[in-house]
């Protein structure tokens, strides 16, 4: 479902190189749930979005259900991105000024779904919310910002979902009740998981958890 192969990428400091990947090659079946982990600043934020195609790497490629990133100019990963791949940020990212439901239906805006009001209210439903539907992100708590966030990343069905510490804002109790709207909600769309956190417990909830570690994936 996803390729990494042979994946390089660095960055400039001044007069330095400084290497995230030199050599980096994985995959993940479809429907697959994988936890990443790994120290900060050992490239976890840096992968995901190398994975979405919001920044490319330095040679290799990278490829989602076998369409190649590195043939595409940056509209063509832009509305591949759109359509394909759902994200949940540890910050919610919600857009202040709109309520729950216009924040759940923006993808929908980018990707022509059919419907997309009714489906961004049963999406709201689903992640128990429908009492909160014309509520301002400031009029929300923590875990019902994320909740809107979790229905905004599934509305156009995307194959993957990339959450990057998604749970890490949130109070223990408000975090597993998140985390486990998440994932029931993705095993019910079949939809494939990466996932970056710190935390064991939740990487334990996914099939597979990696340690990231001087540019490379270590399976735990």
């Amino acid at each position: 479902m996803l390729q990494i192969k042979s994946l390089k990428k660095s960055y400039t400091q001044g007069s330095q190189e400084v290497k995230i990947f030199e050599d980096l090659n994985f995959h993940v079946k479809k429907a697959q749930r994988v936890a990443i982990m790994g120290k900060s600043g050992s490239g976890k934020s840096t992968l995901l979005s190398l994975i979405s195609g919001i920044i490319k790497p330095n040679a290799g490629d990278i490829l989602l259900d076998e369409v190649s990133y590195k043939n595409m100019n940056e509209s063509e990963v832009n509305d591949f991105r759109a359509s394909n791949i759902g994200f949940v940020f540890q910050n919610f990212h919600l857009v202040s000024y709109l309520n729950a439901l216009e924040n759940v239906m923006l993808p929908a805006k980018v990707c022509n779904i059919s419907n997309p009001k009714e489906k961004a209210i049963e999406l709201l439903k689903s992640v128990g919310l429908e009492h909160r539907i014309e509520h301002l992100p400031s009029q929300l708590s923590g875990g019902e910002k994320q909740r809107v966030a979790i229905a905004r990343a599934l509305i156009h069905n995307p194959k993957l979902i990339l959450a990057d510490e998604p749970s890490g804002n949130l109070d223990e109790e408000t975090g597993i009740a998140v985390m486990d709207k998440l994932f029931e909600l993705i095993k019910k769309n079949n939809t494939t998981l990466i996932l970056v956190t710190h935390s064991k417990e939740v990487a334990a909830r996914c099939e597979d958890t990696y340690e990231l570690s001087l540019g490379k994936l270590n399976k735990c």
